[in-house]
């Protein structure tokens, strides 16, 4: 009876070798778990391949927001992280730059800061080509934006272009006598050159611009900007849509 009592545990002892000798073993090397590759900055199409050839499976998705000079087709980074043993089938999300640029309605600066509205331009992506000062004789203008080139709620999209004319308190004088430049957008020029008359001021040069779409000679962009501070009969440029 002893005797098969120790073949038993014999048995069993030999069974537990087995087990931790072989068998696990060999499940690890068959593989419980994988090393994720790394696929940054590689093409998206690159980087699928070598993941499955890993054993994985890539998942695309986008950076929160557009970023201007990246490749819309590159990875930008990937989660899990290259170098983590994770199992093997796992997702991997490849983070890309979005396509198209992200479209947005123009902030309305006009009456705020003019640190404020810099900051706001930057955290949209918006390209200041230049910042002008005008003469206000309220000090409560002194240092905030009087106008803006491009009009608040058009949609627009980051790198977009924008200047702004800024207040300087003055003394009160005769010299400094300033009229506002009128809104002609979308005005005939016949129109146009009425309005700015009105306002004091005279009709610069007209610059035509071809379209396909916007109705022939009607105004799309004035410069002095909307809303700017000038001297009186400053010249106002047009510029005109042309079908030819």
């Amino acid at each position: 009876m002893k005797k098969k009592v120790g073949v038993v545990i014999l048995l069993v002892f030999g069974v537990i070798g087995i087990f931790d000798k072989l068998i696990m073993p060999f499940y690890v090397s068959q593989g419980s778990v994988r090393v994720v590759p790394d696929v940054t900055e590689m093409p998206y199409e690159d980087a699928v391949r070598k993941l499955r050839h890993a054993g994985f499976e890539a998942k695309k998705s986008y950076y929160v927001k557009y970023l201007s000079g990246i490749d819309s087709n590159v990875v930008i980074s990937q989660m899990p992280e290259a170098g983590l043993e994770v199992k093997p089938g796992r997702n991997v999300y490849l983070v890309l730059n979005r396509r198209d640029k992200p479209t947005f309605p123009m902030p309305d600066f006009q009456g705020r800061p003019e640190f404020d509205a810099r900051q706001a331009a930057a955290r949209m992506e918006l390209t200041l080509e230049g910042v002008q000062m005008s003469p206000v004789t309220n000090p409560e203008d002194d240092g905030k934006v009087l106008s803006q080139s491009v009009p608040p709620q058009t949609v627009v999209s980051s790198g977009t272009a924008l200047s702004l004319i800024i207040g300087r308190y003055q003394e009160s004088s005769e010299g400094l006598r300033k009229v506002v430049v009128p809104d002609v957008l979308g005005m005939s020029l016949s129109q146009a050159s009425q309005v700015i008359s009105e306002a004091g001021l005279n009709s610069g040069k007209i610059i035509t611009e071809y379209s396909a779409i916007l109705v022939p000679n009607t105004v799309i962009s004035q410069k002095p900007a909307v809303g700017s501070y000038v001297a009186p009969g400053q010249q106002v440029e047009l510029t005109v849509v042309t079908a030819e």
